[in-house]
């Protein structure tokens, strides 16, 4: 028995589109803008997406770094991109901050279409494993009589609001020092330049593990399961204070809702497997199993409260 040639046509098309199956939406290879240097977690975060996508649908899935502006160079090409399915981004929570901070962008931060919230990444602030301060209470007291240089990954960042609302609990006399990446803060906190540095938890796992460096306090509601010795921000004191950043997948704005829905489900299958559940593990960023719709409400929350923050503490645009 065979099917008239339009049924076999829409059946074809609704399998292609269906979420979860491995098959390929065309011979040609995904483009996954990554708006950072090569080396920091979110990057080390798309790689392992990018090489579990390639592997669940049947399509090369490559890799771009476009780094610059605060991340705004990659979104700008992400947001320009046909809106096809073959150009997908790297994103995460700058995207909530970058459009009070940064208004004349020539793009709208908060239109991409989100596709999935990849990973959860706890904020966390280390210092030398030497500090003579015990945990975060005397680091904290110690900050009042003599102002640290905390440095952070860059400015307008999640690190840098949160390092602006303790140094005002601290009267105001933390020095944020912002650089271009976190390794380079890490450099100098480590070489004696820097007394703290506010970073995500998924680029210094490995140095508090080791004993390099300590841990004062994590970000979220609940200890990391990376660091679970490390305290969070409302046993140090600071419960109004939570700061967790993502990073996650998103597509050109008006990406059809079927290649939307594929995509998710292949993501979320992506984190699931037992390799790239080690390795995400092992940065201690946190794995979810969220749709679209989670990604997107958390985009526009964040934009509120981030808003309320740069204008309370007069953060402008470096």
């Amino acid at each position: 028995m065979t099917l008239p040639r339009r049924r076999f046509l829409a059946l074809s098309a609704g399998l292609l589109a269906a979420p979860g199956l491995a098959r390929a939406q065309s011979d040609r290879p995904i483009r996954l803008i990554v708006p950072v240097a090569p080396g920091g977690s979110q990057d080390i975060v798309a790689r392992h997406s990018a090489r579990a996508l390639t592997e669940i649908l049947g399509q090369t899935v490559q890799v771009e770094n476009l780094a610059g502006g605060g991340s705004n160079i990659g979104y700008a090409a992400a947001a320009r991109a046909a809106a096809d399915g073959h150009t997908l981004l790297a994103g995460a929570d700058t995207l909530s901050i970058t459009g009070t901070l940064t208004p004349r962008l020539g793009f709208d931060p908060l239109g991409f279409a989100a596709i999935h919230r990849t990973v959860r990444v706890p904020q966390i602030l280390v210092v030398r494993a030497d500090d003579p301060a015990a945990d975060f209470a005397a680091w904290f007291a110690a900050s009042r009589r003599q102002p640290p240089a905390v440095g952070t990954p860059g400015h307008g960042q999640l690190a840098h609001l949160l390092v602006e609302q303790l140094s005002r609990a601290a009267d105001g006399r933390w020095t944020h020092v912002p650089y271009r990446g976190g390794a380079l803060a890490l450099n100098d906190l480590l070489g004696g330049q820097l007394q703290g540095v506010m970073i995500n938890i998924g680029a210094v796992t490995d140095h508090v593990r080791s004993g390099r460096l300590r841990g004062l306090f994590v970000s979220p509601e609940a200890r990391a399961a990376a660091l679970p010795d490390v305290p969070t921000l409302r046993e140090v004191g600071f419960a109004g204070l939570s700061a967790v950043g993502w990073h996650g997948l998103l597509a050109p704005a008006g990406t059809d809702p079927a290649i939307i829905a594929r995509l998710n489900a292949a993501s979320r299958a992506a984190v699931k497997r037992p390799d790239i559940a080690e390795r995400l593990a092992g940065l201690g960023v946190e794995p979810t199993d969220e749709g679209p719709e989670a990604l997107q409400a958390a985009m526009q929350e964040d934009a509120a409260r981030y808003a309320e923050i740069i204008r309370r503490f007069g953060i402008t645009a470096a």
